[in-house]
């Protein structure tokens, strides 16, 4: 458990600390976007290059805020409770959130697989058969803007994050697990 915990939260902790920095990256391109928009031609891709730069920061950093405890909480009676209360409470929380996150990674996998031209009832297995090399890449979706940009690694990135958000909830459980048996962590 302890290896498992470690590995995550350092994996996540680093992750974190790189994401940190994308919202450098967004002013950079929202700064390309006032300076062509006032002095040159207007940009058709930074508006959306702004949201998908938005997505992977928020979904990649989404792991991290959850290793710091940074999510918001109703700590109106949580900050008053014992830590071991708190451990039994976050550990029955948190089976909603490892349930929410597998539902939401299930339609990420979905829509990814669409977005690669998979029009089926299957996405997992078309994965697998891309492996394969069973399954091919059809059509592959576009945005409807006048950039028309690929969605495919937007929605990748998308699927990476709640996967490594659902690791990360499992190690908190685990954590859980650990102050209630009354060991360190």
């Amino acid at each position: 458990m302890r290896k498992f915990i470690r590995g995550v939260d350092g994996f996540n902790h680093r992750l974190g600390r790189i994401m940190m920095y994308g919202i450098f990256v967004l002013m950079g391109i929202l700064l390309i976007s006032s300076i062509n928009k006032t002095f040159f031609t207007p940009t058709l891709w930074t508006l959306e290059m702004a949201q998908f730069t938005m997505v992977a920061y928020y979904i990649l950093g989404g792991p991290y805020s959850i290793q710091l405890g940074s999510n918001v909480r109703m700590d109106l009676l949580y900050g008053e409770w014992s830590p071991r209360k708190k451990a039994v409470v976050d550990l029955f929380t948190v089976l909603f959130l490892i349930f929410y996150l597998c539902v939401l990674l299930y339609g990420a996998i979905g829509s990814t697989a669409y977005s690669l031209g998979y029009f089926g009832t299957e996405p997992i297995s078309f994965f697998g058969g891309l492996i394969t090399g069973s399954e091919e890449i059809g059509y592959l979706e576009t945005s409807p803007s006048g950039w028309r940009p690929w969605l495919w690694p937007i929605k990748t990135i998308m699927i990476l994050g709640i996967f490594l958000m659902l690791l990360q909830c499992i190690s908190e459980l685990l954590k859980d697990v650990l102050r209630l048996k009354g060991e360190a962590i």
